[in-house]
């Protein structure tokens, strides 16, 4: 299993620009796309990435809708497997079963088409996303995953914001690059 170098680790930390007081006052929002124009950090993520899952035998990558998007499919590129979204409600055109998540005021929903993975039962599926924050559009995509027959093995995020406790609840193992 790959890990990083304090050095490489750096590398990758120094290509995120934070943000401050975005997208309300006192919050500092992690911005990944300068480390996706960032070639240097960018390959040494996705090489470290590719390195990591090689051995896990996947059948699917899931990537959360739309960060996970850019990171899963190139990643399932590169391991030669099948690529699944996991969308937001209404997004995809064919039947989907949802899974609905709290919101601090209210709620949302992640979908997946029914046949996904192929009605392959027991996929194994990694499900990846840029950030961790609160957890709950990881735990519903998680969830959502299990809940059409196929295993989410683990959850793989970029970045954890680990003060706001974001992996608790989710039942596959986590795995964070970077934790702030």
């Amino acid at each position: 299993m790959s890990t990083l170098t304090a050095e490489d680790k750096k590398i990758i930390l120094d290509s995120i620009r934070d943000i401050p007081d975005f997208p309300k006052p006192g919050i500092i929002f992690k911005d990944i796309t300068t480390l996706l124009n960032t070639p240097e950090a960018f390959k040494l993520l996705m090489n470290h990435l590719e390195k990591r899952y090689e051995t896990y035998e996947l059948d699917y990558i899931a990537g959360i809708d739309a960060r996970g998007f850019i990171f899963g499919s190139i990643l399932a590129d590169r391991l030669g497997v099948g690529f699944v979204p996991v969308r937001k409600k209404g997004k995809l055109p064919y039947t989907t079963v949802a899974e609905k998540y709290s919101l601090e005021y209210g709620y949302d929903e992640v979908e997946v088409h029914i046949d996904a993975f192929e009605n392959k039962k027991g996929a194994r599926v990694l499900l990846i996303d840029d950030l961790i924050a609160t957890g709950g559009t990881a735990k519903a995509a998680a969830s959502l995953i299990n809940k059409v027959d196929a295993h989410c093995v683990e959850c793989c995020f970029i970045a954890e914001l680990t003060f706001l406790n974001g992996k608790e609840g989710i039942e596959s193992d986590v795995y964070s690059v970077l934790e702030f």
